[in-house]
């Protein structure tokens, strides 16, 4: 059995970890605004900055500059060596609604905003979602569609391959990335049975991990769906990393999930845990 310890708790709602300088770095929702944390290995906590809507994400563009996701105002967001906030890029003029939950980065500067086609907390109905692209000049353009709930995102080390989960299809699905930032040759990846995918990961052995909320578990998976190791969550798993000194340290956000109308409610058990994995990170984020 994976021997899990609690590295911080009393999140509200922690969502889309980045190991970043030595520290994991998430979002918390429901804090009011929300909040990009950083978390050492010793469990200190700083709270970075806040964020002017929610759901928000954080990556780094290779000059290393923090980018973030406003999602209720469709903005991608750039912190400039002031602190200030500026626009990046403009979410809204790719999509309708406009793409706001996860964001990676590629080592060429390119952001991958994706999003669902509508508003789970409002209870509208199902509709499908997108991946927007920012190229580093702040231009934004959709790059695919028809996306059952885009979740987690990741990006291989050579920048050729984007891997997304589609948490209603319970599947990966992989893209090539053309030279110009694009997706094509749109292919399923891995089909998770019952595994319903949130936040993912790649190692070097070229595994992913993902996050499940509703069987309240993290999944280690090859391209195919062949199950490498499952982790066991006594709560629901919305998102995971690897980082420390080697990232071989499986970083796993957890909260009990009682539905999207009781996301922020008390008491808050939002909690970051950690893992050994047998194989390091790599690839963005």
């Amino acid at each position: 059995m994976t021997q899990l310890q609690v590295l911080t708790g009393g999140v509200v709602f922690g969502e889309q970890p980045r190991w970043h300088q030595g520290r994991i770095w998430f979002s918390d929702w429901g804090r009011r605004p929300p909040e990009v944390l950083a978390v050492d290995l010793d469990g200190n906590s700083e709270a970075i900055l806040q964020v002017p809507s929610f759901p928000c994400c954080v990556d780094w563009l290779p000059d290393g500059r923090l980018l973030v996701v406003s999602g209720g105002e469709g903005l991608l967001l750039r912190q400039e060596p002031d602190g200030s906030l500026v626009t990046h890029g403009d979410l809204n003029a790719a999509s309708h609604p406009a793409a706001g939950n996860e964001l990676v980065v590629d080592g060429r500067g390119n952001a991958y905003v994706n999003g669902g086609g509508f508003d789970l907390m409002a209870g509208e109905p199902f509709a499908p979602g997108v991946i927007t692209l920012v190229t580093p000049d702040g231009t934004a353009r959709q790059v695919t569609d028809g996306l059952a709930f885009p979740n987690g995102m990741l990006i291989t080390p050579d920048n050729t391959t984007l891997i997304v989960g589609e948490s209603y299809a319970n599947r990966l699905t992989a893209f090539d990335i053309t030279p110009d930032g694009g997706l094509s040759n749109r292919r399923v990846w891995a089909e998770l049975g019952d595994g319903v995918p949130d936040g993912i990961c790649l190692d070097a052995e070229g595994a992913v991990w993902y996050a499940d909320v509703p069987n309240t578990r993290c999944v280690r998976v090859r391209e195919g769906g062949d199950v490498l190791q499952t982790i066991d969550l006594d709560r629901g798993c919305f998102a995971c990393a690897l980082g420390g000194p080697d990232r071989t340290t499986l970083f796993l956000v957890a909260k009990e999930w009682n539905g999207p109308a009781n996301m922020f409610a008390e008491p808050h058990t939002g909690q970051v845990l950690t893992a050994h994995a047998p194989a390091a990170g790599t690839g963005w984020p």
